[in-house]
C-alpha cells in the first residue's frame, strides 16, 4: 500500500520570521590605546545591545569613553577586540557605509560653501557619476528639508548659527537614508531652545523613518528624552535601562540622581574590593613570615 504524502501546513501555520538582531550587539568589547608593554584600556570588556527603531542615549561624564565607543561602532577606531556587530554585520564592514550616518562633535561642514553646496559635495562622494545627478539633487533637497533649512539653503555655512551648523551636519548624515544614526554630542554648546528643537527632530526621524539613533551626551537631563539609556563611567557600562526603569530601580526622582547613586554604589564596591585585597595580601605576607 502506498504511503500518503505528508500534508504541507497551510500558509497561516508557517513559522514566524525570526526577529531582527539589535542594531548594535557588543560582547566583551575592549579598546586599548598605545602600544608596547603598558597600553591603556579605554573601554573595558563591555556588553550591551542597542534596540532597533528607538533612540538610545549614551550618557556619562567627559572622558568616560563615549566617543571611543561611537568610533568603534562606525568602524573607525583602532585596537578594538571582542564582538561588535552593527546591523547584523561586523563593525567596519564595507557594506555598512551607506547604512550608517555619523555626526562627530565638530560640525562637518565647509564654511566657505553654502548649505546646498556642502550637501552637493558629500552627495557626490556617496553617489558619484553623471548618471546619479538627478538622484543626488533629490537626495540633497530632501535632506535639507528634513532638517528644516530649506530657507537657508543658499546661505554660507560660516554665517549660520551653531544650531543651524549642527543641522547641516545632520543633513549630511541623512543623505544615504541611514538605518542607524550615530550622533556624538550633537547638542553640545547649544542653548536650551536649539537643544529642544534638535531633539524634536531626532524623535521625528526615528518615528517617520524607523531609524535607530544612538546619541551621546554628558548632560543628564537629555536622558529623559531617550527611549533607552546606556550609562558609562570610566570605560564601563554602569547600567542599560529605560529612564523610568532606572528611576524605579534606584528609587530616584531623576535619571541624574539615579546615575549618581550607581556611581556611589560602584565606588563603594571598588573600595570594599581594594580593602579585601589589601587584607588578603597582608595575611599572606604574615603567613609567609611565620613559615620562614
Amino acid at each position: 500500500m502506498m504511503n500518503n504524502p505528508q500534508a504541507l501546513p497551510p500558509d497561516d501555520c508557517a513559522q514566524p520570521a525570526a526577529p531582527a538582531p539589535p542594531a548594535v550587539h557588543a560582547r566583551g568589547l575592549t579598546v586599548r590605546r598605545g602600544t608596547g608593554r603598558s597600553p591603556r584600556t579605554v573601554i573595558d570588556s563591555i556588553a550591551f545591545d542597542v534596540p532597533r527603531g528607538r533612540i538610545t542615549g549614551l550618557l556619562g561624564p567627559s572622558g568616560c569613553g563615549k566617543s571611543t565607543l561611537m568610533r568603534s561602532i562606525v568602524g573607525t577606531q583602532a585596537h578594538v577586540t571582542g564582538t561588535l556587530d552593527v546591523l547584523g554585520r561586523p563593525a567596519g564592514h564595507p557594506g555598512l557605509r551607506s547604512r550608517i550616518g555619523y555626526v562627530t562633535q565638530a560640525p562637518s561642514v565647509y564654511d566657505d560653501l553654502t548649505v546646498r553646496q556642502n550637501l552637493d559635495y558629500f552627495a557626490a562622494v556617496l553617489h558619484p557619476g553623471r548618471a546619479a545627478a538627478d538622484r543626488r539633487r533629490d537626495t540633497v533637497t530632501r535632506a535639507i528639508a528634513d532638517v528644516d533649512l530649506t530657507s537657508r539653503a543658499g546661505a554660507l555655512a560660516g554665517n549660520l548659527s551653531g544650531g543651524q551648523r549642527s543641522r547641516v551636519s545632520l543633513a549630511v548624515a541623512l543623505l544615504g537614508t541611514p538605518e542607524l544614526l550615530v550622533l556624538d554630542e550633537p547638542t553640545v554648546g547649544l542653548d536650551p531652545v536649539l537643544r529642544r528643537d534638535l531633539w524634536n527632530l531626532f524623535h521625528d526621524i526615528a518615528a517617520t523613518r524607523g531609524a535607530t539613533i544612538l546619541v551621546s551626551s554628558h548632560v543628564m537631563d537629555e536622558a529623559e528624552r531617550c527611549h533607552d539609556l546606556l550609562l558609562m563611567r570610566e570605560g564601563r557600562i554602569l547600567a542599560q535601562d529605560t529612564p523610568d526603569a532606572l528611576r524605579t530601580r534606584t528609587r530616584s526622582a531623576t535619571v541624574e540622581e539615579g546615575f549618581l547613586r550607581l556611581v556611589d554604589e560602584a565606588n563603594a564596591n571598588a573600595n570594599a574590593n581594594a580593602h579585601a585585597d589589601a587584607h588578603g595580601d597582608a595575611g599572606a605576607d604574615a603567613k609567609s613570615e611565620v613559615t620562614r
